[in-house]
């Protein structure tokens, strides 16, 4: 499986990576045990997690998903695996997070009760790369950034990432650190996909100037470009399945973005796109993610191993001009379907 770097580090990765935010939700400790060995015989050495898994998220197993991955990395080698976690993000806001008595933040003081949680559940002394799960814009910059720069000197952390940012917040983090000399952000975790293609409007850019690895998770637009909801489906275990039908309302309206009309349509575009070319759509989704200069590495997730297959056959996958050319004709067609 091809490697690449994340942005000017000196970390390399494979080009696809595992996420963990399944294991002690939809899967029991066995489950993820057999998904994280076939991952890696088939050439995964990167794999990612947080604080806050398994999803949805609950103050009952937060935790749960690094305390099993440290049990099975207990068994490895570690220094021949890259292990990605993250602190979550702000409790104000769009969402509080099971953790830390309702009051996370990304100052020094939090920052550091989420790096010595995350590993002693992990049962390592250091974390590859350590990412702010969301962020807080209306914080200075460089209280978050200099908390991870410390980490980064003592040892406990290689290198430092976001998710889920803007534009805008990527370049605040990448100015700030020139400026107050602190420990650059090499990489960002933005939701990308087929059906979700706004990183290209303006972040890419940013990626491609300013050498930072995008990390795409949901490349399968969580689980949507399968069809597995086409035809007005709900299947049994599925996350939008459970949100839409009896999720809370943040739950609901983070479904309706990924399960609408709009979604469904380009979806099956994607699909026979797919059989035309001989492939599963879930192959075709992750070879299209992987090809993007600015991605380093492409996050999949799966509930069961059988889930895998069609996935790591994207690494021996590159597509061609006239499938990416049907690619975008569809996005032209159906633009933004997820808003």
């Amino acid at each position: 499986m091809q490697q690449n770097r994340l942005g000017n580090s000196g970390i390399v990765v494979s080009e696809i990576c595992l996420g963990t935010m399944t294991f002690g939700s939809q899967c029991d400790k066995e489950q993820s045990f057999r998904i994280l060995d076939k991952a890696v015989d088939a050439g995964i050495d990167f794999l990612d997690t947080a604080e806050v898994y398994p999803v949805p998220p609950n103050i009952e197993w937060a935790g749960l998903t690094e305390e099993l991955l440290g049990q099975w990395l207990k068994t490895k080698n570690r220094d021949s695996l890259i292990i990605a976690s993250k602190v979550v993000g702000p409790a104000h806001g769009w969402f509080n997070p099971p953790v830390r008595g309702g009051k996370a933040a990304i100052d020094r003081h939090q920052v550091r009760k989420a790096i010595e949680g995350s590993l002693k559940r992990l049962q390592t002394d250091y974390i590859d790369l350590y990412q702010v799960h969301w962020p807080d814009h209306e914080m200075r910059a460089e209280d978050t950034l200099g908390a991870l720069d410390e980490l980064v000197t003592e040892g406990k952390v290689r290198v430092t990432g976001t998710c889920n940012e803007d534009a805008y917040g990527l370049m605040k983090s990448l100015w700030t650190s020139e400026r107050c000399d602190l420990a650059r952000l090499d990489t960002i975790q933005n939701n990308f996909s087929l059906n979700n293609r706004r990183f290209e409007d303006e972040l890419a850019e940013v990626c491609r100037r300013e050498n930072v690895s995008l990390l795409p998770y949901s490349p399968l637009a969580g689980g949507v470009l399968t069809g597995k909801y086409n035809g007005g489906q709900y299947p049994k275990g599925a996350r939008f399945s459970s949100y839409l039908q009896k999720g809370e309302p943040r739950q609901k309206a983070m479904a309706e973005r990924f399960v609408n009309e709009r979604s469904l349509a380009a979806t099956e575009k994607f699909i026979a796109i797919a059989q035309e070319a001989g492939m599963d759509v879930e192959t075709l989704a992750v070879a299209w993610s992987k090809q993007h200069d600015f991605v380093a590495s492409t996050i999949v997730g799966a509930s069961h191993e059988d889930h895998l297959d069609a996935i790591i056959a994207a690494a021996e996958v590159i597509l061609g001009d006239e499938i990416l050319k049907k690619i975008d004709q569809v996005s032209k067609g159906i633009p933004y379907p997820m808003g």
